[in-house]
């Protein structure tokens, strides 16, 4: 099972985007859009995405998808 990563639609509007692109390209990741994610706070203020259902935030596209790759290999699914 993959590590399932999922973005707000807003979110993705405001700078997600090109790390949900990045983060498309690799195989061993399941990317899901969603209309929202209802963390509205949150996503006026920074670029997130919910990890297997945790928050992950970043500055820039950059830093999330280096933030999501850190949160994964420190929460390893088994």
């Amino acid at each position: 099972m993959n590590p399932i990563v999922e973005f707000c639609i807003s979110n993705l509007g405001m700078g997600g985007y090109e790390a949900l692109q990045k983060l498309e390209e690799d195989p061993d990741l399941d990317i899901i859009e969603y209309g929202c994610l209802d963390h509205c706070d949150l996503c006026a203020e920074s670029l997130y995405a919910l990890v297997n259902g945790e928050v992950v935030t970043g500055k820039t596209p950059d830093d999330l998808v280096k933030n999501i790759y850190q949160y994964i290999e420190d929460n390893p699914m088994f």
